[in-house]
């Protein structure tokens, strides 16, 4: 295990490419385990016997789980060693994980789906823990190359989760994934540095601090809120997929919800490019491009409902729209104030994944009133809301 202790590496060297890599690889595992289910839900249904609405519970608990640790647990990362803290979590992951693996009923899964968001939020300490290595010339390279990890994770975890529930069982997939992190757990102890704390705010003044972020800064409401719309349809879309293809005319298995995911990992990885276009342009800019794409993609599907070709064609748009305007919203928050960016992350990502954890419960709902026609028309909606604030003029500087 290393015993360096680090604070900031304003002009240092660049993060080992090996160490990067690791980062990468566990933003990606441990945002994985978000999604896992997702696939998998018109098996759990069958399994536990359950309406739509119901096991749609299974991928809300767990983004609202997300949202809530990275509300109450995220910004202890500029407060405590952030390497204790990603230890912790991951420890705690793969218990929560192998809960889920073992679930006798629906509750028990739901209770460990909520575990699972919880504790998943190790992603967004490892995001910050890249920042602070890097040295100031390449950390937005750096800070890019840990999310596109993260996005990579996100999306391939239905291929994953689809083929391996197919093949193996649903409870395999959740055996595999515990043992992904207790894997990382060992490599973070090993390779990743101590870090020192940033802060001497107690909890309470900690957490306070995020509302007088959220007060003092338009541009981080505006960020939040366009993201969080963004989210509810990307969100909507992915947990109601596998159950409208498992159900009447498809009848395809989770094998093949998963494979969809394979398009959005191209939307994900053309998502860097944004992050140029930004650099040379504005984040403004690809903030709007980024909601036009999501909002035109969810449209097409609407008016042309049943359709895969269309459907994987919309994945990959909507998913580069959404991808690319997280990448903007990032660099619009964390120039607001250098020395709260783990707290300004933690504001933005809330309200990212209090959207995700709607759109995974109102998807649901719609899926069952309006079928999946409602589902990519309340998507649209989403995001021609997230368009409108984001062409909102800002009178006065922020």
């Amino acid at each position: 295990m290393s015993s360096r202790v680090i604070t900031h590496n304003p002009s240092g060297a660049a993060i080992p490419a090996s160490l990067l890599l690791l980062l990468a690889t566990g933003a990606g595992l441990a945002a994985a385990t978000l999604y896992y289910s997702q696939p998998m839900l018109g098996i759990l249904g069958e399994e536990f016997k359950s309406t739509a609405g119901a096991i749609g519970l299974v991928p809300t608990l767990t983004q609202l789980g997300y949202a809530l640790g990275i509300l109450l647990l995220a910004p202890l990362g500029d407060r405590f060693d952030r390497r204790r803290i990603i230890l912790g979590k991951a420890v705690a992951l793969s218990a929560a994980l192998l809960v889920a693996a073992s679930a006798p009923s629906l509750g028990v899964l739901l209770t460990a789906s909520l575990a699972i968001g919880l504790a998943a939020t190790l992603a967004q300490d490892i995001v910050p823990a890249a920042a602070t290595l890097a040295p100031d010339a390449q950390r937005g390279k750096m800070v890019g190359t840990v999310m596109t990890g993260l996005l990579m994770g996100i999306l391939l975890s239905r291929v994953v989760s689809g083929f391996v529930a197919e093949h193996q069982g649903w409870r395999t997939m959740f055996v595999v994934a515990a043992l992904s992190i207790a894997l990382l757990g060992v490599a973070v102890w090993h390779r990743l540095p101590r870090f020192a704390p940033t802060t001497q705010l107690n909890y309470g003044a900690l957490l306070g601090s995020l509302a007088t972020l959220w007060k003092r800064h338009n541009a981080l409401r505006r960020a939040a809120v366009a993201q969080g719309l963004l989210s509810l349809g990307f969100s909507g879309f992915w947990s109601t997929l596998a159950v409208m293809l498992h159900a009447a005319p498809f009848h395809l298995g989770s094998g093949v919800a998963g494979v969809f995911g394979l398009a959005g990992a191209a939307g994900a990885l053309a998502a860097p490019l944004a992050g140029r276009l930004a650099d040379r342009k504005s984040p403004e800019l690809v903030t709007r491009l980024g909601a036009a794409l999501v909002t035109g993609a969810f449209v097409a599907m609407a008016l042309g409902p049943g359709q895969l070709w269309l459907i994987a064609v919309g994945a990959v748009v909507f998913d580069l729209g959404a991808q690319a305007a997280l990448i903007a919203h990032q660099a619009i928050v964390y120039s607001i104030e250098p020395a709260a960016r783990s707290r300004l992350n933690a504001v933005l990502f809330v309200g990212m994944f209090i959207g995700m954890a709607s759109g995974a419960f109102l998807g649901s709902l719609v899926l069952g009133q309006f079928g999946w026609q409602g589902v990519c028309a309340m998507a649209a909606l989403a995001g021609l809301a997230a368009l409108a604030v984001r062409l909102w003029p800002v009178t006065r500087p922020t």
